[in-house]
């Protein structure tokens, strides 16, 4: 998403829909004015329904839907709201997990579902809806990596699920390892293991997309970084985001 917000003009409008408390920290971007929205109250932002959302037309520079398409039970209305309220020549990134994949099973078996009503499978039939009920330009679309970061203990309250005995209860070391063992089996036999989803992009984007998939990502934070600007550490490296150390594969 970062594509889309360094390149806005200062005084932009961005919309952060279905984001809880934040798709990114609206320090990094201090010129834009970002509305925070959720169907459950965010500590700071708008409680509403997104298919329903109390803005006037044109109202936004960017959508920023970062991990909620899936989430959402009525997605055509909601598809055609973002559409209504992105100003012309806005642009909208979506992030979505593909409901094929090993990581977005193992999250959906371990949260019971975790609130996944719409089970994303084919990125191109994806893409051309959000085109057509937005009517808006899709620019590039990147395959993005899991980090596991979901199976942390810090998410569960008051305390894992028995089911989490496979991983130690969230220890973020043995997330660590489980996350590298994944891209090595990718590497070795050509799997998916490791994948999480897409990222789509819309719209008019002044910066370029760089559709290189990134498979580096940290466990701790879920910041992903290429492989060319990491390889230089070595076998561990620590993420550029939050300085956690990881194990590094090669993309």
């Amino acid at each position: 998403m970062d594509e889309i917000l360094r390149s806005l003009p200062p005084g932009s409008r961005v919309l952060d829909l279905g984001c809880r408390d934040g798709s990114f920290p609206v320090s990094a971007y201090p010129e834009l004015r970002v509305v925070r929205l959720d169907r459950e109250r965010p500590s700071v932002g708008v409680q509403a329904d997104a298919a329903r959302l109390p803005f006037p037309d044109t109202s936004f520079d960017a959508v920023i839907s970062n991990h909620s398409l899936e989430h959402m039970d009525a997605l055509g209305p909601v598809l055609v709201e973002i559409g209504r309220v992105i100003g012309r020549g806005g642009s909208l990134y979506v992030s979505v997990p593909d409901a094929s994949t090993f990581s977005d099973r193992l999250y959906r078996w371990i949260y019971h579902g975790g609130g996944h009503v719409n089970p994303f499978r084919d990125p191109a039939a994806l893409a051309w809806r959000i085109s057509e009920a937005t009517r808006l330009k899709h620019v590039a679309t990147r395959t993005l990596h899991a980090s596991f970061l979901y199976l942390g203990r810090h998410h569960f309250r008051p305390r894992p699920p028995r089911r989490m005995w496979l991983f130690a209860n969230g220890d973020q070391r043995v997330i660590l390892w489980h996350s590298y063992a994944a891209r090595v089996a990718d590497q070795i036999f050509g799997s998916r293991l490791s994948v999480y989803g897409w990222a789509f992009y819309f719209g008019s984007i002044a910066e370029p997309i760089d559709t290189q998939a990134w498979s580096n990502v940290c466990v701790h934070c879920g910041s992903g970084c290429p492989a060319e600007l990491l390889v230089v550490q070595g076998r561990w490296y620590k993420c550029n985001s939050c300085g956690t150390r990881n194990l590094f594969t090669p993309d």
